[in-house]
Formats: C-alpha cells, structure tokens, sequence
C-alpha cells in the first residue's frame, strides 16, 4: 500500500548478466534483496497472490546473479594463475583422487640404469610368420 515495489526485470538470463560489469551485477543483486525483502514484507501483511508468486522468481534470480559473480571471480583466478606452477586447490582439474595421484606418462616411462641396458642389449624379438 504505502510503498509499492515497482515491477523489476523479468526473470534475468544468465546470458544477459554475463556481458555486465562487475558493478552492474552487484547493483542488480541490491535491487533484487531489497525487492525480496518487500515482496516479503507483502506475505506477511497479506499481499496479493501475484507478489507471493513472484518471491520464487526473485530468489532464483539473485542466485543467477550470484552464480554469475562467482563464475566471473572464478575465471579471473584462473587466468591470474595460468603460468604458475602451484595452482589454488579449488581451480585445480577434479577428477578422481586416484586419478590425480596417478603417475605422469613422463614418470611411468622413466628407467632404471639396469632397465635401459637390459633393453637395449636385449630387445624384444620380431618373428616373420609365414603365409
């Protein structure tokens, strides 16, 4: 009644959020928490049944927002630690934990002094057989 919350965006696409700026976004996620906090304030006072409706859409919208945010932090890391050697744990590849204990290919054809002459003192035999 006294303070009606103007219709914001409708349903914000990832898409869209990710050509803005950093300031952009955290300016929209304000809009979007104080548009929340009176649609709130509407349920308890017994607001309409659209502004119900609508808590649902503005939530997911300030997790798109939040997502977006945290994609963007996320990717600027990973360039900043491109050319390092020790990468942060949360940027490193997943995988499995057995996988990422697993030997490089580099490491598992290493040999030992005794290997290498061995195999090239006796090397595995080619056998021609006949037609």
């Amino acid at each position: 009644p006294g303070h009606e919350c103007k219709p914001t965006m409708v349903k914000v696409k990832a898409y869209e959020l990710r050509s803005k700026g950093r300031d952009d976004l955290i300016r929209q996620l304000d809009e979007l928490k104080t548009e929340l906090q009176q649609l709130r304030v509407a349920k308890v006072t017994g607001g309409a049944a659209s502004k119900l409706s609508k808590i649902k859409v503005v939530r997911k919208s300030i997790a798109r927002v939040l997502t977006v945010i945290n994609q963007n932090k996320k990717d600027a890391v990973r360039e900043a630690y491109k050319d390092k050697v020790h990468i942060p744990l949360d940027i490193r590849t997943k995988k499995t934990r057995a996988l990422r204990r697993k030997l490089t290919y580099k490491q598992s054809e290493k040999m030992t002094l005794k290997a290498k002459t061995k195999s090239q003192h006796f090397p595995l035999r080619k056998y021609a057989v006949k037609a």
